[in-house]
């Protein structure tokens, strides 16, 4: 699977930044998903929980409340008012 590289930051830090496989967000209008070459597009967050898939089935899980995404074909960028890891497996 093609990787894309991801980062999420709150306004405390930057919790996780690298190359991923995919990326399930909370949007606003709904649950999305991201893969390498998605089309860009920018939306807002609800509250919710964000799948990090970084390969072989590994999967890293955060909690966040609201932000909002910038997603381009090569990138994802979350930006969340608060966030933190819940499950790393």
């Amino acid at each position: 699977m093609a990787k894309f590289h991801f980062s999420l930051v709150s306004p405390e830090r930057e919790l996780y930044a690298g190359e991923v496989d995919q990326v399930d967000a909370p949007g606003a209008e709904g649950d999305f998903g991201v893969l390498e070459g998605h089309e860009p597009f920018m939306t807002t967050l609800r509250s919710g929980q964000v799948i990090v898939t970084v390969g072989a089935g590994a999967r890293r899980v955060f909690e966040i409340q609201g932000g909002f995404a910038d997603v381009t074909p090569e990138s994802f960028t979350l930006l969340a008012e608060h966030a933190t890891e819940i499950a790393a497996a």
